[in-house]
């Protein structure tokens, strides 16, 4: 099948990619020239493992094409991919849907023969509809369908997500477009993996409530970690034994310093305002948002009540400024709060990060970017891991001690057992651990 992909972003390369991977003939299409030409010369402008292995194969193999020109792209489509950027709206907190209609207008204009306009992008409940009516009022008498598919996947772990999902969600009333989604999806289903039909709306509202109960699980786990302190137990053992209940399940019971990225901060208030233009109060997601967001400025005065009160002159070494390892995404990173909340009150600090480095220094100019993990740690009063990356986790102790003016490792993800380190000398401050 032909598939023109509007969105040469993280959602679109991933999902252009992989169908082509799949045996369909995709184009892949953005207004930005640079990304495009960088793109047609190999180079992924984005961090996901696998990522550019599979474009260069497919590339190659003329499955995988980039463009410009939205009307090239969709000239033989079978299916258009709408893969844009829905980022909270200033001011609101909807999600902005500027992009969105902007695809779909061109779109519409472009076509001239049957095809299936799917949302891929994360939209509120009505857009997809919205879009039909739209394009239907602008073109009378275009043959289209328009059907949700909303997108599924980790940070990380997305072509793996892609190729073997937990399930596929389509939303459309349409008999002609289901079919067009069968044999897209083809694959998947040979492989059995389960595909659910549902109406557009019920499709749009799947992406959101998802996403939302997923953020529950974190902002529960980290309040849970806060009463383990005071109370004297685990956190860690206590979501084990919470995780073996089935019912609950282990996934996204890890205490941390907060969710952040691309999507739960933003679908989550989205959903909230969805929620009260219709005049549905969701408390829960309400409280959720809430917890996060004091989360962050809580591991401020964890970090600052481990040196004495105050950090004030005092010399940090932060491992790990993405919101998640495997990942160049610093939006809406944890690290993005507590970094420049410690340099505001005195600290000075020294950051490292395997991948987030070239955009955290747009974001936060004011601290010091180092080569690699130890480099941070030279006079270093306390060292601070805010990123779970995997290199962290086996730091040869003895040399980070020596390195370090005042051997403290306050570790926001629980990457290391406390006795493991207090056998090496170091205080160590973890979350959700009682003393």
């Amino acid at each position: 099948m032909h598939v023109a992909v509007v969105g040469a972003g993280y959602v679109g390369l991933v999902s252009g990619a992989c169908f082509s991977e799949f045996g369909h003939d995709v184009v892949c299409v953005d207004k930005d020239a640079g990304k495009i030409a960088r793109l047609k010369a190999g180079e992924i402008p984005i961090f996901e493992p696998g990522l550019e292995n599979l474009a260069a194969r497919n590339s190659k193999a003329g499955r995988l094409r980039f463009t410009t020109d939205i009307a090239e792209a969709v000239r033989q489509a079978d299916a258009v991919f709408i893969a844009v950027g829905t980022p909270s709206r200033r001011g609101d907190g909807h999600a902005d849907l500027t992009y969105v209609y902007a695809a779909a207008d061109e779109i519409g204009a472009a076509l001239d023969h049957y095809a299936v306009i799917v949302t891929k992008s994360t939209v509120p409940v009505g857009t997809t509809n919205e879009i039909a009516r739209r394009i239907r009022q602008a073109h009378p008498g275009k043959d289209f369908d328009v059907a949700s598919n909303p997108e599924f996947l980790r940070e990380g772990a997305a072509i793996e997500d892609f190729m073997r999902p937990n399930r596929v969600v389509v939303g459309t009333d349409s008999e002609r477009a289901r079919g067009v989604m069968k044999e897209l999806y083809r694959p998947l289903f040979l492989n059995e993996t389960p595909v659910l039909f549902t109406a557009p709306a019920t499709s749009e509202l799947i992406k959101y409530a998802s996403n939302a109960f997923l953020a529950t699980k974190i902002s529960f786990i980290n309040e849970i970690a806060d009463l383990c302190e005071v109370v004297g137990a685990d956190v860690q053992d206590v979501a084990k034994g919470m995780g073996l209940d089935h019912r609950i399940g282990a996934k996204f019971l890890h205490p941390g310093p907060g969710y952040g990225g691309s999507c739960f901060p933003k679908d989550t208030v989205a959903l909230l305002r969805t929620a009260e233009m219709n005049n549905v109060p969701l408390h829960i997601v309400d409280a959720v948002v809430q917890v996060n967001d004091e989360r962050k400025r809580r591991m401020i005065y964890k970090i600052s009540r481990a040196l004495g009160g105050s950090v004030a002159g005092k010399r940090i070494a932060v491992l790990g400024l993405t919101f998640k390892p495997n990942t160049d995404d610093m939006r809406d990173s944890p690290s993005l709060v507590i970094v420049p909340a410690l340099r505001a009150e005195g600290a000075e600090i020294l950051a490292y990060d395997p991948e987030g480095m070239a955009e955290a220094r747009k974001l936060m100019p004011e601290i010091t970017y180092c080569a690699d993990a130890y480099a941070t740690l030279d006079g270093a009063d306390a060292v601070v891991i805010i990123t779970e990356w995997n290199q962290f986790r086996a730091l040869d102790l003895d040399k980070v001690k020596s390195l370090m003016k005042n051997p403290l490792l306050i570790d926001l993800r629980n990457v290391y057992a406390r006795s493991e380190v207090a056998a090496k000398g170091f205080a160590y401050v973890g979350i959700g651990k009682g003393a």
